[in-house]
């Protein structure tokens, strides 16, 4: 099954979820956008208002600022997914609780593993956390420094609505997203190595 179909089939059996109490009040599941075979995957906390009206992630504020650091950094829209910890809009944009987390994990895992990006953002300390499995990690210390996750490197750095508060921020998250284009471009080159190698055979 190619992922397009794949990440349609797992969004409808996701369809009337009732697994935490983040049903209660949602507008709409908020399940993700981008390119299926992206190889660049945004994992984001939680949907905001606009998102849970939208039924779409980061359409907000800080959606539109995630949207001008991935132009900035050079780093191309239509070769990047992205997504949410959990799919439904947590009261007052709260951060997810670790039941709401953990009931919408089997979910993202899914989503990680339909796509297989080439690498992976961690947007915010619950995003990192869930990712890396790691409740004890801290955003502020280890920011910026790639990780494993399985199979996946991770890179950990703020979330774009931090930045919306703190302005201070923008410098370390401008920094993060130039070390993704970085990596980015060398698996790009990488790969098209790869291809000219086979062609020459």
């Amino acid at each position: 099954m190619n992922p397009e179909q794949a990440l349609h089939d797992l969004q409808a059996a996701m369809a009337g979820c009732r697994r935490c109490g983040l049903c209660r009040n949602r507008r709409h599941i908020v399940f993700g956008k981008g390119n299926p075979q992206a190889r660049i995957m945004l994992v984001g906390e939680g949907p905001g208002r606009e998102e849970d009206a939208q039924g779409i992630p980061f359409v907000g504020q800080a959606g539109r600022l995630l949207d001008k650091i991935i132009a900035a950094a050079g780093l191309p829209q239509e070769d990047i997914y992205v997504c949410n910890v959990v799919k439904c809009r947590p009261p007052g944009n709260r951060l997810p609780t670790e039941e709401e987390t953990a009931a919408c994990k089997p979910f993202l895992r899914e989503q990680i593993r339909i796509v297989r990006p080439a690498l992976i953002v961690a947007l915010g300390a619950l995003a990192s956390q869930t990712l890396l499995n790691d409740s004890g990690f801290r955003i502020s210390k280890g920011r910026g420094q790639w990780r494993q996750g399985g199979i996946f490197p991770i890179l950990p750095t703020y979330h774009p609505a931090a930045l919306l508060r703190d302005e201070g921020k923008k410098r370390p998250v401008w920094e993060d997203f130039l070390q993704v284009a970085t990596k980015y471009n060398s698996i790009i080159s990488a790969n098209y190595k790869q291809n000219e190698d086979k062609g020459g055979l």
